[in-house]
Parts: structure tokens; C-alpha cells; sequence
């Protein structure tokens, strides 16, 4: 690999054969029974480029066919053709795979049974002596997997303050091997400068690969890619299909040799996503924009709601953000995930316990609004010293909203927050967030705690 890494293996003939075709921009890609692009070359807007496919289908299906099958008929003497067994390729997976590589401005994607599975196929880059450069707010189960591979695999794991480049720059090194990145970060909802890290990462080691978890905002509203990663990855199961009704994971390189590195780990441990699955993500994939655009819309309502009656809110949609301008300057929305605090854990709690339109789950990205406190579902497996450390307020409640009418979420929302004792009702009818104590949120904070 160019990168400086050992080259991986080479492919059998019958793989070779089915690397042979390029598409429109010179990427040696496989092949699609529905060519992801239009043969023009032209390219549109991101809406029309999320729903657009050409087909080539013999009986001109307007859906790309499920290819269930796990193997393909083989040609004696000669090897076989395009595809050989599943585990290898599917035309329904290649299809998906292609049409997100155009939406994802990657040179590859390629897509697999989960989200952290995602992350699991990345980290098989690394090997024993490496550095890893993270976080210190990251998703409870990415954590859950650095631990591991730092306390079996001999990897080195720095979490640092990702907010900060300085602090970044403090770890980097000719041993740094990885940086991985979540912007905006769960559920503290910091937010990461991309570019000037991905500069600071590569300057220090050319062959080290900055990795980007984009899950919270999809390729509708960023592309680290165009912003100086080198891989980016996302849970399929949150908003690129938007329905909790499969589970995939997403991985884009701005470079083939990443991709061929990934895609032989992917062929040898046989976590390739299933067709069926690749066809469900595919047509949730199409809806991606209206789904996001009105769960957005929700979003900064209902932060601005909150904020108006006194608590504190992280949502890169509020002026009020600390980061406000640097999330604007790299993404084209904020998002339909916020978090608030409370003050009070207990009053968290029956917050969380009293509402009826959202319901508690640990995900988001559906089209169903959805309730939790991370430090006691999503981030339970990060201990509470770890969490203390790293200024995880206990009380924090995330919400992941919907599309339902945002009317009704807020109406919902002020109920439980009523029942629940977080606020004090006027004889107007309206109210404001009580005084908790010092933890109050009406209470000044600095902004380094983003």
C-alpha cells in the first residue's frame, strides 16, 4: 500500500474479474446491475444524487432485484464470472456500495453487518505497537472496543479533548497510527475542526489514516472526506436507513489502497452486509433528505424551546453553542440530535420515565423520536470515575428526534417535564426551569466543558 502499510494480499482471478470495470470517474469499482451514476457523467444536487440510479435490469425493474444467493454458477475451466459467492460480492451489495461511494465523494465504499462492525474492519489497520488518537466524549460501544483492543491487541489509546487541536497535536507522533474522530461527539455534542487536525495528523506521520465516525449527520449534511479524512464511517442503522429496521455499517476512503486493505478483511471475516439488508439500506438511502430535513426542522424547535425556559442545551443549531461557527463553516445542518441537562439526576430520570411520544431507546436516526440518559443506557460500559474525568454530567438527558409534528413533541416534552418536577408553572400557564441547586440550569457555565 502506498501509505507505507504492507500491501494485502492479492486477489484470486475470479475477484480480479470482478474489479474490471470502471465507473464514470476512473474508479476502478465493482460491478452494478444499475450503474450508480447516469452514463452522461453529469452529476446533480445531493437530493436528486441520493434517489437517482439507472437501471440495467432484463425485465426493467424501477429497484435494483435482491441477489439472495449465496453462490453464483461457475464457468468450467475458466473460474467463473463477475461473482462467486456472496461473502466475496453480491451485485445488490456492489449496487449499494456504488451508489454511496458517489453520495459519500468516496473513491470506495464498502458496507458490512453493523456499525461497529465498521469500526472493527478500520482498527484491523492497526497492529500491535500503534497509537490511536481519540476522543474523551465517544460513543459508549467505540470505547468498549479501543479498551479492548488496547488491553489484548497492544494497541496505544490517547483520549484527549479532540475540541482542542493543541491538545491533539500534544499526542501525535511518528507512532500514531490512527486518529479517530466524532464530530459532533455523543452525547456532549462537541464539536471536532476536522481539517485542522486531519493537516496536524499528517504532518506528523504521513501514513497515519484520520477516521471519522459521521453517523450523527449522514452525507446529506457533511463529508469528511472533502474535509481532509481519509475514512469515514457510519452506522447504516441510524439515519442512512432510518427506520430501526436493519442494522449496517457504512465505511468510505478517499484512497483505493485503504479500500482494498478494508475490503480484504471484509472478504476474509465474511461481515459483508446481507443482500437483503443492502437492498433495505439502499431504499432507505432515498429517502434520506426528507427525513433529515424535517427531523432537523424539529430539532431546533425543540432546542429552542428548552433553552427558552432556562436549561442548558448542546445543539450546534444555537448561536448559543460555543462552536457554533466552526460546525457551520464544516457541516450543512445541525442535525436532529441535542442533549440538555437538568441539574438533577433523579428529576433525569422522571423526565425520561414520563414521556409518551418518545420512547426510551438507546439508538437515533429513526423516524420515531426517541429518549434516553446516556450514562445509564448508551454509556453505561464506560465506568463512572471515566465518565466523572471526562465531564459527563450524570443527569444528561439526549433526545434524537423524529418526524412527527413538532407541536406535539413539545407538548409531550413540557408534560413530562411538568410531571417530573423540572419546572415551576406561572398563573399564565407558561413555566421555567426550577432551581435545582448548584447544578441548576439556569446556572452559568464555562464553555470548556464542550
Amino acid at each position: 500500500m502506498s501509505d507505507g502499510r504492507p500491501d494485502p494480499p492479492k486477489p484470486s482471478q475470479s475477484l480480479s474479474r470482478a474489479f474490471a470495470k470502471f465507473d464514470l470517474d476512473g474508479h476502478d469499482l465493482p460491478p452494478s446491475p444499475a450503474p450508480s451514476s447516469p452514463r452522461n457523467g453529469k452529476r446533480y444536487a445531493i437530493a436528486t444524487e441520493l434517489v437517482y440510479t439507472e437501471g440495467s435490469d432484463q425485465y426493467g425493474a424501477s429497484s435494483t432485484p435482491i441477489y439472495q444467493t449465496a453462490t453464483f454458477k461457475q464457468t468450467s475451466g475458466s473460474g467463473g464470472g463477475e461473482y462467486d459467492y456472496t461473502r466475496s460480492g453480491n451485485p445488490t451489495r456492489t449496487h449499494l456500495e456504488r451508489h454511496l461511494a458517489k453520495i459519500m465523494n468516496a473513491e470506495r465504499a464498502l458496507v458490512v453487518s453493523s456499525g461497529m462492525g465498521a469500526l472493527d474492519v478500520i482498527t484491523r489497520l492497526l497492529k500491535p505497537g500503534d497509537e490511536v488518537v481519540t476522543g474523551d466524549d465517544l460513543y459508549g460501544g467505540t470505547n468498549r472496543l479501543l479498551k479492548f483492543l488496547s488491553t489484548h491487541g497492544g494497541i496505544i489509546v490517547h483520549h484527549v479533548d479532540t475540541t482542542n487541536a493543541d491538545k491533539v497535536r500534544g499526542v501525535l507522533g511518528t507512532k500514531t497510527a490512527m486518529v479517530l474522530l466524532e464530530t459532533p461527539t455523543n452525547p456532549l455534542i462537541k464539536i471536532v475542526d476536522i481539517p485542522t487536525i486531519a493537516r496536524a495528523t499528517h504532518e506528523a506521520n504521513p501514513a497515519a489514516v484520520v477516521a471519522v465516525d459521521n453517523t450523527m449527520l449522514s452525507p446529506l449534511l457533511q463529508n469528511p472526506l472533502d474535509l481532509g479524512a481519509d475514512i469515514v464511517y457510519e452506522s447504516g442503522t441510524k439515519y442512512l436507513s432510518g427506520h430501526h429496521d436493519l442494522m449496517a455499517g457504512v465505511i468510505a476512503v478517499n484512497k483505493a489502497s485503504i479500500g482494498e486493505g478494508l475490503f480484504f478483511v471484509i472478504n476474509s471475516t465474511g461481515c459483508g452486509l446481507s443482500p437483503f439488508d443492502s437492498w433495505l439500506l439502499m431504499r432507505g438511502v432515498k429517502t434520506l433528505k426528507v427525513r433529515l430535513e424535517q427531523q432537523q426542522s424539529n430539532a431546533q424547535r425543540i432546542a429552542e424551546f428548552l433553552e427558552s425556559h432556562g436549561f442548558k442545551v448542546r445543539y450546534p443549531g444555537l448561536p448559543s453553542h460555543p462552536q457554533y461557527q466552526l460546525h457551520n463553516s464544516m457541516a450543512r445542518g445541525a442535525g436532529a440530535v441535542l442533549s440538555f441537562e437538568t441539574g438533577d439526576t433523579n428529576v433525569s430520570e422522571r423526565i425520561v420515565e414520563a414521556a409518551r411520544l418518545w420512547a426510551i431507546s438507546v439508538s437515533f436516526g429513526c423516524v420515531n423520536s426517541l429518549i434516553s440518559m446516556p450514562c445509564r443506557m448508551s454509556h453505561a460500559s464506560i465506568d463512572a470515575k471515566t465518565r466523572q474525568e471526562r465531564a459527563m454530567p450524570e443527569d444528561i438527558i439526549r433526545l434524537c428526534v423524529g418526524i412527527e409534528d413538532a407541536d406535539d413533541l413539545i407538548d409531550d416534552l413540557s408534560r413530562a417535564l411538568v410531571q417530573a418536577g423540572a419546572v415551576n408553572l406561572t398563573t399564565e400557564g407558561s413555566f421555567s426551569a426550577k432551581d435545582l441547586g448548584e447544578a441548576s440550569p439556569k446556572e452559568t457555565v464555562s464553555n470548556d466543558i464542550y
